[in-house]
């Protein structure tokens, strides 16, 4: 395999290439295009013209220098040994391969894929999508030998988009819903993927039949399928070990997995849980579960949102504190497959006293809410609050109330007289997304007391000032 009649250097060495906006020539889908997505299909051999690239729309060097474009990448395969479960396999790696290119920065996957060509690579000569194409094609078949053929259909047009982004909507839906019926304590193996870790060193993904791949793109069926066909490839048979915590999800051979790969970092690992060692997180994630301590309850936004979340922060922002391979308790990226498994944050549910993961979520942006309905019970549905309904924490401590949401039933009534007696003293309001703690009485006779609950917290320092609530009052 050469690329030496192409304008730019290809390889692995370029994967974790970043382009900033300022060094880019053109950006291609991401979260200010409503419609992009990346598709492979396995075809018979008949139906596809082997090493084909096929454009629709606007070329690379047609477009305007800063301009953004919806982007569709369809991967037509063939092969005898190629069956359909490898599909989604055969997907991720466009991922991996778009990021082989000098020059070419790709993130995310599926309805979410977001990227960005340079001007440097502009300038070289790579101008063409069909050089990409030409780039894709070889590397699936290097990579790949049971690939025999394959054709590369690139979309640019907003108006031709449509068909096929619709096509594959309805494919990822049919792998998502084939996935439901399996669990965990249904099967003798596990699945890793080290996919994104040119992005994210020491994350490594842990694929059950509850706990689809953070991407959402990888599920069992698609990880047993890769590990077949490439066993020492970057997705790879984990057998589960022994079962030390059956709640928290906690095995011993994951847990051995997790301590290989991400290099020591992080050794322990709950499958069900996103407050105690929780997964770690790349930074492909479809959704951020994220802690309110305010009403002891969670949120989720997904990565499509355009809107800030309740505490105040975009999933950019959020994203930020949650990938990257880190174990954050509090912040957990997850699949929207996962939102529907039964196994849902339940060892977090279970020690507030409440016997389902959903139970915790009192907020989540409202096209996420519509997207998921299905998998809430109908009497949660109306309990929880979205944009549209609330504005910040005060409203939405009154929202869970009004609604009777399972979640209030976790507040104490210490909890209760703690914040009337605040309230009384005339503390300030916090606005919507400051993390903060605030000390009553500080500097007062009566000293202070500090009150953390269900909390972990890791400061390198804490500093305590005094309020002058008398100026404050005169403020008002």
């Amino acid at each position: 395999m050469s690329f030496s009649d192409m304008p730019v250097e290809v390889g692995p060495v370029f994967e974790g290439e970043r382009i900033r906006s300022k060094q880019m020539y053109v950006e291609l889908g991401g979260p200010k295009i409503e419609k992009h997505f990346e598709l492979v299909k396995v075809k018979p051999a008949k139906e596809i013209k082997d090493d084909e690239v096929i454009l629709i729309g606007p070329d690379l060097g047609e477009m305007e220098e800063g301009s953004r474009y919806p982007i569709g990448i369809l991967v037509e395969v063939a092969g005898k040994e190629l069956e359909e479960d490898l599909e989604a396999v055969f997907e991720r790696r466009i991922h991996e391969f778009c990021n082989f290119i000098n020059g070419v920065m790709h993130l995310n996957q599926r309805y979410t894929n977001w990227m960005r060509v340079s001007k440097t690579a502009v300038e070289k000569g790579f101008n063409s999508f069909k050089q990409m194409g030409t780039i894709l094609i070889r590397l699936f078949k290097a990579e790949l030998p049971i690939i025999e053929k394959a054709q590369v259909t690139m979309i640019t047009s907003a108006k031709e988009i449509d068909k096929y982004y619709e096509m594959a909507m309805d494919t990822y839906k049919k792998r998502d819903e084939r996935a439901l019926g399996l669990h965990d304590e249904d099967v003798d193996m596990f699945y890793g993927c080290v996919l994104c870790q040119s992005f994210a060193p020491t994350h490594a993904c842990s694929i059950t039949p509850d706990r689809t791949s953070l991407c959402g793109s990888i599920n069992w069926f698609d990880a047993r399928a890769a590990a077949k066909v490439d066993p020492k490839g970057p997705i790879y048979a984990v057998p589960p070990g022994e079962c030390l915590n059956e709640l928290a999800g906690e095995y011993s051979g994951l847990n051995e997995m997790t301590k290989k790969r991400s290099l020591g970092e992080v050794d322990r690992i709950y499958l069900y849980s996103g407050m105690e060692f929780p997964h770690t997180s790349c930074g492909c994630f479809e959704a951020i579960d994220f802690y309110i301590p305010e009403v002891n309850g969670h949120g989720i936004i997904d990565r499509n949102a355009d809107v800030k979340a309740i505490n105040g922060l975009a999933f950019s922002t959020m994203a930020n504190q949650t990938g990257g391979g880190k174990q954050m308790p509090g912040f957990n990226g997850i699949s929207l497959q996962y939102i529907a498994s039964p196994k849902f944050q339940i060892y977090d549910a279970k020690q507030e006293g409440l016997d389902h993961g959903l139970k915790l979520i009192v907020w989540m942006n409202s096209e996420l809410k519509e997207r998921v309905k299905q998998f809430i019970p109908e009497d949660l549905q109306p309990k929880i609050a979205t944009e549209q309904d609330v504005s910040d924490m005060s409203e939405l401590r009154e929202w869970l109330k009004e609604k009777e949401h399972p979640i209030v039933s976790t507040w104490g009534a210490e909890e209760e007289e703690e914040e009337e007696e605040w309230e009384e003293e005339g503390g300030a309001m916090i606005p919507m997304g400051t993390q903060t703690m605030t000390v009553p009485g500080v500097g007062g006779g009566g000293g202070f007391k500090i009150i953390l609950k269900n909390c972990k917290v890791h400061a390198e320092s804490l500093i305590i000032k005094k309020i002058d609530s008398s100026s404050k009052r005169k403020k008002k």
